[in-house]
């Protein structure tokens, strides 16, 4: 069995999304953690020039430059692609990792709450999704295992283990003490799963409801690409909630409703992302399973 002895906490990959900045800074200037003593901690503020901007990122996602061929890039003026490769190696690097475990922490503007991301099926991430269900019943366990985990292109694939923790309702650019309250419970349960984990004394874990992304959706465009539309009102604040096909997901500013289509309820989360509007998506989607 691999054990977890060194764990990154990662915050301000993002550069406005400041519940993971205030939890790395408050962390390495002494925050009472009873782990200090059983786990080797290294806290990284990932992106410090767009933390200072209180901006999402100078040129490029940072979360999205940790896929094998960008970080093979020998020569980039993009700066989060630079970033990216010092990360890797002073995390990974990704194809043979030194931290055992990395926590990037980030906040959505969406209606959340506490989510618990993970990129792969398997019973360690299986046992730590129910661990942390049964302390905290209403976080949601969100799997994005649609391609292997070291495909993923995200900053926390460069440890042997790595996990996203997503904590909303919160603007970009704003602290809420909730929120913040909320990670450091998150965080807690998480060192004590690995903690219980190492020492081979994990009680068994009943199933629990989680959700397995489907695919993002786009906002409807006009013919010149422009949005023509926004996210019906009735699935506004709404996220992980059932919509059945026929149920209304778009109104257009015509007054027209888009319905969803297909052969299955989906549950709808990142709904109405501040974020991803250059991208013009509007919603990720996901089925419900017990896991």
């Amino acid at each position: 069995m691999s054990t977890i002895k060194s764990i990154a906490i990662v915050g301000g990959t993002h550069g406005n999304e400041l519940t993971g900045i205030n939890i790395v800074k408050a962390l390495d200037k002494g925050l009472t953690n009873q782990f200090d003593d059983v786990f080797k901690f290294e806290y990284i503020i990932a992106n410090p020039s767009a933390v200072a901007a209180n901006v999402r990122f100078i040129d490029v996602d940072l979360n999205r430059q940790f896929g094998i061929h960008n970080l093979s890039c020998s020569n980039s003026r993009l700066y989060e692609l630079n970033i990216a490769k010092v990360l890797d190696q002073k995390l990974g690097p990704k194809h043979s990792p030194r931290t055992d475990l990395v926590i990037d922490i980030h906040n959505t503007t969406s209606a959340m709450g506490a989510t618990l991301i993970l990129l792969e099926d398997s019973p360690f991430y299986r046992n730590m999704a129910g661990y942390l269900k049964a302390r905290m019943p209403d976080v949601n366990i969100l799997l994005e295992d649609e391609i292997s985990y070291l495909e993923h292109p995200y900053l926390c694939t460069t440890g042997k283990r790595g996990i996203m923790l997503e904590l909303g309702c919160q603007p970009h650019g704003v602290s809420r003490m909730d929120i913040f309250l909320q990670c450091e419970t998150m965080l807690q349960s998480v060192f004590e799963y690995c903690d219980l984990y190492n020492r081979d004394a994990m009680p068994e874990q009943p199933t629990f409801d989680a959700y397995r992304l489907i695919e993002n959706v786009q906002f409807p465009l006009n013919e010149e690409e422009e949005v023509a539309g926004l996210v019906h009102e009735t699935l506004l604040d709404r996220d992980f909630c059932a919509v059945e096909v026929g149920d209304p997901i778009f109104r257009l500013f015509d007054g027209t409703e888009i319905f969803l289509t297909g052969t299955h309820t989906v549950y709808p989360h990142f709904i109405n992302e501040a974020a991803y509007r250059n991208s013009k998506v509007a919603f990720a989607t996901a089925t419900k399973f017990k896991w």
